[in-house]
């Protein structure tokens, strides 16, 4: 298991605790501070998914690709 914490910027969270294991699943998304709602969706929808699969989602999500 590898924990890794993004520190935000421009945004009401000012973290992302994020936990995945030694097959790079996403197994925990934690929020520090922002708006409960929507940081609880976007954990929920990543839990579960490869690190790769969870960035492309959020690519596609913001209109990357």
């Amino acid at each position: 298991m590898k924990e890794f914490t993004y520190t935000t910027k421009g945004t009401c969270s000012r973290a992302i605790e994020i936990t995945v294991d030694d097959n790079s699943i996403i197994t925990s998304v934690k929020f520090v501070g922002g708006c409960s709602g929507n940081t609880q969706g976007v954990a929920a929808l990543v839990k579960g998914m490869t690190v790769e699969e969870a960035i492309t989602v959020m690519l596609r999500f913001l209109g990357y690709e």
